[in-house]
């Protein structure tokens, strides 16, 4: 299978281990294993466990302990059957594709997105159109253009909510919307929902997967819960797509680690917890960034509302690839190119991160943009 190379990844990968300041980060500040296990008043106990683990498989598609605690997460009454664990969201978005996609199917995308959702269809031959989110409505899907592109044909719609990198998110009436149409050609809606939990007013917003019986979700334990280390993520959809899956999952994971899984438990056990610290720090840093975003020149945006990632627009004459380079290579301030993205002329900012990080890494971002672009 011929893949376009992943434009944010190979970015990431190339800068992230040499930066002063990440401002490119999309977790919430990680956690160090001392710092979950304190929050949750087990650190004695949790490692004593680990310490006499037997390192065998363990539970192929996870633990039901674990599968119980992610259930939480939605509101319609699932099973441990509607569940398996993937390494990662990326395992999980891969593992969604390969498993629905065949040659010729048509497929809706909405972008900007995480380049998964539109690069991995087109490697597998679907027909794909993709549906732009436009900065002048924030960044939100226009459902008339939507209602143009759907045919008979139509067996996914794929979308990412809250949307990474430009921190909208779909509304309630909206997403029933997207599902009605969804519905009347018995499509599936796919939505990676790895920043679901990160509302900046009201943490969990609605599932697909509680509105709709072919909706499928992905999701892990990076972004909302700072775990992106366990490298745990899941795919929550019907029954018998779960038993598909499974049957591609044995060829290419067989089993998360058992280590992963029983922290990743305690996770989600203390997630009240956990959202509580990271829904503070996005809350303060949003604000840090808009401040910033209002009080400097050629520098525009629509706010984000959920997430942890922003999308700069510029009115500099660079391309963007250009511009994060120089900047990273005079500064240390990471940022990723719009062009990673497929989309010139912007940046993408992860503003999650440690707060002293942020703010050092913008101060130092406005005053390089004032050298360099008066």
């Amino acid at each position: 299978m011929k893949i376009k190379d992943f434009g944010v990844e190979k970015w990431m990968n190339k800068y992230e281990n040499d930066a002063k300041y990440n401002i490119a980060e999309t977790c919430v500040a990680s956690m160090t294993i001392n710092e979950l296990l304190e929050l949750a008043n087990m650190k004695e106990e949790a490692f004593n466990v680990i310490g006499n683990m037997k390192m065998t498989y363990g539970a192929i598609e996870g633990s039901d302990e674990f599968r119980n605690e992610l259930r939480k997460l939605f509101s319609r009454d699932l099973t441990n059957d509607n569940i398996t664990l993937t390494h990662g969201a990326t395992g999980a978005n891969h593992l969604v594709y390969e498993t629905l996609i065949e040659e010729g199917d048509h497929v809706i995308v909405f972008v900007p997105t995480y380049q998964q959702h539109y690069s991995i269809p087109e490697a597998l031959r679907a027909n794909v159109e993709l549906l732009e989110l436009d900065y002048k409505n924030n960044y939100l899907p226009d459902l008339n253009k939507l209602k143009k592109m759907i045919t008979k044909d139509t067996k996914v719609i794929a979308l990412n909510n809250p949307n990474n990198p430009t921190g909208a998110l779909i509304d309630d009436d909206s997403l029933k919307e997207i599902i009605a149409l969804a519905k009347e050609v018995d499509a599936y809606v796919v939505c990676d929902e790895v920043y679901r939990g990160l509302h900046h007013e009201r943490s969990f917003t609605p599932s697909v997967i509680d509105l709709y019986d072919k909706a499928i979700s992905t999701g892990s334990l990076s972004k909302v819960f700072s775990l992106a280390g366990l490298r745990l993520g899941w795919i929550v959809g019907p029954q018998d797509f779960i038993e598909r899956v499974n049957t591609h999952r044995d060829y290419n994971t067989i089993s998360c680690g058992l280590i992963d899984d029983y922290l990743g438990t305690i996770a989600l056990k203390n997630k009240d917890k956990i959202l509580k610290r990271n829904l503070n720090i996005v809350s303060t840093n949003v604000k840090i960034l808009d401040e910033w975003v209002q009080n400097t020149k050629g520098i525009s945006y629509a706010m984000p509302v959920a997430g942890t990632t922003a999308f700069l627009k510029y009115d500099f004459d660079v391309k963007s690839a250009e511009l994060c380079h120089n900047l990273m290579q005079e500064t240390g301030v990471m940022l990723v190119p719009g062009s990673a993205l497929d989309i010139e002329g912007y940046l993408r900012i992860g503003y999650a991160n440690n707060t002293d990080v942020l703010s050092s890494g913008l101060r130092i971002f406005a005053e390089y943009l004032k050298k360099n672009y008066k």
